[in-house]
């Protein structure tokens, strides 16, 4: 076809965070210490006994709730699986089958064993102890990767789940929107040594009380959020007529 050639469409792209400064990073810690004291109960809410358990719950933790994961690992998978090489060898329709409480499990049928696969060929049946061997690994990003590495390894990583980055964007310590990018901000706010329990607080606060919806009045951060669209708590006419009984409150409309 002729004509002229059309240059290539381009995409804008959301600053990365600012220079950080020591205010920032000052912040940063006042943030994650009274996130400490109010999450006493911070880390990995997944059970397990060793990298390949950390990994596996990991991967079916995909859209689940690890309480529900907690318990099909504990009944049925990890009793049954003890090895990468058991997962290698088991029938994908007998493992679909154990692993169908997970939800989505085809899919995580097929991580798990292409994982495992990953991990008997070219690691010698071990878990990989770095982030280049994990992600090479199918069915391993680099959020999963980093959890095995934090917590299975105590190698210093940050994992990005959606509460970890919809935490971060309200706190300021990011404007991305893409994990990898985020990660990048917040290993740039926070120290290292800090990094696994950053990545905890953030996640348990992101569950607890910064939700779509954020419950800010309950917030032990609101001082420090620079959040524009804080919620309010009811006023107290509101609680009054939420309380009303039915017949009160269709009196007075």
């Amino acid at each position: 076809m002729g004509g002229p050639a059309l240059k290539p469409a381009t995409r804008k792209t959301k600053p990365y965070l600012p220079k950080v400064t020591p205010d920032l990073r000052a912040r940063a810690r006042k943030v994650l210490g009274r996130l400490e004291k109010a999450y006493p109960d911070w880390g990995p809410t997944l059970e397990f006994a060793d990298p390949l358990q950390l990994l596996v719950a990991t991967i079916l933790a995909a859209q689940a709730r690890d309480e529900r994961i907690n318990e099909v690992t504990r009944t049925v998978v990890f009793p049954k699986y003890r090895t990468a090489a058991d997962y290698v060898a088991v029938a994908v329709s007998v493992l679909e089958r154990d692993l169908k409480p997970t939800g989505f499990f085809r899919q995580k049928t097929r991580a798990v064993k292409g994982a495992a696969l990953g991990i008997v060929e070219r690691f010698a049946g071990e878990v990989p102890r770095d982030m280049e061997g994990l992600t090479s690994l199918p069915g391993v990003g680099r959020k999963t990767a980093s959890i095995v590495l934090a917590n299975a390894f105590g190698v210093p990583a940050i994992a990005v789940d959606r509460h970890v980055a919809r935490v971060a964007g309200r706190l300021g310590f990011t404007r991305q929107e893409d994990p990898d990018k985020i990660e990048q901000d917040l290993r740039a706010v926070f120290q290292q040594k800090d990094w696994v329990k950053t990545t905890w607080n953030l996640i348990l606060h992101g569950r607890r009380i910064c939700n779509p919806t954020p419950k800010c009045p309950a917030c032990p951060v609101i001082d420090l959020c620079p959040y524009p669209r804080k919620t309010k708590a009811p006023s107290s006419a509101s609680r009054a007529t939420l309380r009303a009984p039915r017949g009160r409150a269709a009196a007075r409309r």
